[in-house]
């Protein structure tokens, strides 16, 4: 039973400590919008979110102002658009008329992003998937909400470096594309190794193959919650330190569930997950950076950074997972350079360099997150990046990506602005030492041998 204290301690969590849900993502299934006539499969798309979503947003502020509980985010991700769009797209500019088919009925629902314009190629591409890769730099350039990702390895099948290559190329063609919009286009899109199917944060998101035809899935967010926890046991040994964590991932946790139930009962439709993941904002007190530093360190990127990431990473996981029938998604920390204060802080000091960020990646959750870096930079050192990380997430079995943004016309030293909840970013260095030999090998990196389980 809930007693006062809890009450009040959940209240002053709201109101001090930045608890919030991050976002109620709504996921749609798409399939039965196929269609091999264009305009068709385009209304079909339109009518299928408009009407499973179109009370999304009203019961969100809804729960908001029932339990008080701040809901920042109410958003969408749909099937992977590179399969909706098989049998009618036969040039990437029909994928685009998609894209502003997705974008039109986001704006009609009045959600914050729509996930999902999606492929997944990590053993191989499709016709399709091509021409919807190829089509990304326009698609995002023309569309307001659309959010684009890309799962290039996994696990099971190894790297596909046909895919990393292109890539590296899309992403820069992007920037390109966004270039008088301070190339907002690349912060709308992200590659992956291991991509989930029920992740709730953008730019990620899109709707599983596997999922019911409709699923609601919740993102919690307490990094300044968990920083003024800490705040009380300075100077404890680690066990009291990981208790800590654990009781506090617990209580944040519980809000989400709670946010979850509740919108899962009034539109009818089931519940999915709780994602886990501390997203941290630009706003000062709400910084996973700050809780590492809370823990001992000077700066993010200090001797220990890994250490303690990796600490913070696990207990969150084993207080959240016992407060929430479901849990998935991505499910840990995010270390996003320019959705994180401290981080960038870190950065503008040069305690935190993108060496130092992909080791990070090995222990939380996601990856190269965010990261802002002259636009200049080779598409075949963009490629070799992307490589190094989906590497990781292959080797260790989890899920890993990358979301960087060439700035055009800027370099080190200067700072780009996104806004919002994207915040701004330092432009950071990269190693320009060419890779472009070994990106340029045609094929895939195998599945590592311990993948092999059957």
């Amino acid at each position: 039973m809930i007693n006062l204290f809890e009450v009040k301690e959940t209240n002053e969590m709201i109101e001090k400590e930045n608890l919030d849900v991050r976002t109620i993502t709504l996921g749609i299934s798409l399939m039965d919008c196929i269609d091999s006539n264009l305009d068709k499969l385009n209304r079909k798309i339109y009518d299928k979110i408009t009407t499973t979503a179109r009370n999304l947003v009203s019961v969100g502020e809804e729960i908001e102002g029932e339990f008080g509980i701040p809901i920042v985010n109410k958003r969408i991700s749909v099937t992977p658009i590179a399969l909706v769009g098989a049998a009618a797209c036969r040039t990437p500019e029909d994928f685009v008329t998609i894209a502003q088919t997705l974008d039109r009925a986001a704006k009609e629902v009045g959600v914050n992003f729509l996930g999902g314009y999606s492929a997944l190629v990590s053993k191989g591409m499709t016709t399709a998937d091509e021409l919807l890769i190829r089509s990304i730099p326009q698609a995002l350039a023309v569309t307001d909400f659309v959010c684009s990702s890309i799962n290039l390895g996994s696990t099971k099948t190894g790297i596909n470096m046909d895919a990393v290559k292109l890539m590296g190329e899309i992403i820069k063609k992007t920037a390109e594309a966004s270039k008088e919009n301070n190339c907002l286009g690349c912060a709308k899109l992200v590659v992956f190794c291991n991509a989930p199917d029920d992740n709730p944060f953008m730019a990620g998101a899109f709707h599983g193959v596997t999922e019911a035809d409709a699923i609601i899935n919740v993102g919690v967010s307490g990094p300044g919650v968990v920083k003024h926890a800490l705040e009380k046991v300075r100077g404890e040994n680690f066990e009291v330190l990981c208790e800590t964590i654990k009781k506090t991932a617990f209580k944040v946790t519980r809000v989400g569930q709670l946010v979850a139930q509740e919108a899962s009962k009034r539109l009818n439709i089931p519940f999915g997950i709780i994602d886990l993941s501390l997203a941290p904002t630009p706003a000062i007190g709400d910084s996973v950076a700050d809780i590492l530093e809370e823990i001992g360190l000077e700066h993010a990127g200090a001797p220990g950074t890994t250490a303690a990431l990796a600490l913070l990473n696990d207990q969150v996981k084993k207080g959240g997972v016992m407060a929430s029938s479901y849990v998935g998604g991505l499910s840990g920390a995010f270390i996003p350079v320019s959705e994180d204060q401290g981080m960038i802080n870190a950065v503008n000091d040069g305690a935190l360099t993108i060496e130092k960020l992909e080791a990070m990646t090995c222990v939380c959750s996601v990856g190269l997150d965010m990261i802002a870096i002259p636009g200049d930079t080779k598409a075949s050192t963009i490629s070799g990046i992307i490589a190094d990380e989906l590497a990781i997430g292959m080797v260790n079995q989890k899920t890993t990506a990358v979301r960087l943004i060439p700035v055009i016309g800027k370099g080190v030293g200067e700072t780009v602005e996104f806004g919002g909840l994207l915040g701004y970013a330092p432009i950071m260095p990269v190693n320009n030492f060419s890779c472009e030999a070994f990106v340029n090998r045609t094929g895939r990196i195998p599945a590592p041998i311990h993948s092999f389980k059957n």
